[in-house]
């Protein structure tokens, strides 16, 4: 089981790399509340779940970005996790925060909600013509997190995604998505050894998984470690930007993962 991440991912440019994608990454942009673009929100109401907040990135030379859904957990309301659609918009992607039916729904109905909210965002909302979508991740805590692992088997369209503290006990994801993974180091709800460890052993692409201290919810407060692997995995396997190469694909103590750096 990995320990406590404490450490800094090294910073600087990949030699080669393309400034298409915005600014070049450093550790202090990352760890930066928000990023270098200014996001602006709309409430929305699609088919098939029950509603979501869609954060945008102003800046119209963008062009079509990447989107992301992020999905709630157990019980729990979209305000659990909103503070990652801020966060994750104003490095350069469209994401929306969602609502579930009802708050008891289990991983499997969490998973059609979310590509539910996928086709809305990319098709009707006032953001779909900003979106690339054949480009879109599949984010989620506890039961919104083994949703999103559900979700990326049956949407081809779903290239990324980021599950946190996610339970789903008694599933493997025998795919090659890059997978990011966020686990709580005293997580008791779900715990560890029957979910996070699992799902990474049985992930076949590149993965990664960082534990961070805290219980089941560590990932429903802002973290300034966990948004910096989160956004830098995004940048680097959505965006496919190999700027944020050597932020991810070094492993460090409390972090593990597969991808070259």
């Amino acid at each position: 089981m990995p320990g406590m991440d404490h450490g800094e991912a090294p910073g600087g440019d990949a030699p080669g790399a393309a400034d298409t994608n915005g600014p070049a990454p450093t550790e202090a942009m990352l760890s930066a509340a928000r990023g270098p673009y200014q996001v602006t929100s709309t409430r929305g109401n699609g088919t098939g779940f029950a509603s979501g907040t869609v954060y945008t990135p102003t800046d119209q030379s963008l062009g079509r970005m990447g989107a992301v859904v992020v999905v709630p957990g157990f019980t729990a309301p979209e305000s659990a996790i909103q503070w990652w659609g801020p966060r994750i918009a104003s490095y350069g992607f469209v994401v929306m925060t969602i609502s579930t039916n009802t708050v008891l729904d289990f991983p499997p109905a969490r998973a059609q909600q979310q590509n539910a909210a996928f086709r809305w965002l990319t098709t009707q909302s006032p953001a779909a013509n900003r979106i690339d979508p054949n480009r879109l991740a599949a984010a989620g805590w506890s039961m919104g997190g083994g949703g999103s692992l559900d979700a990326a088997r049956s949407n081809p369209a779903i290239k990324v995604v980021v599950p946190m503290a996610p339970w789903n006990p008694g599933s493997t994801y025998r795919y090659d998505k890059p997978t990011f993974i966020l686990s709580c180091a005293s997580d008791s709800i779900a715990a560890n050894g029957s979910n996070s460890n699992i799902f990474y052993g049985s992930l076949t692409g590149e993965k990664a998984q960082l534990t961070i201290p805290g219980s089941h919810f560590c990932p429903t407060t802002p973290n300034a470690a966990a948004a910096r692997y989160v956004v830098a995995w995004l940048k680097r396997f959505l965006d496919d930007d190999t700027r944020y190469s050597s932020f991810v694909c070094t492993p460090r103590a409390n972090y593990r993962n597969t991808c070259p750096v």
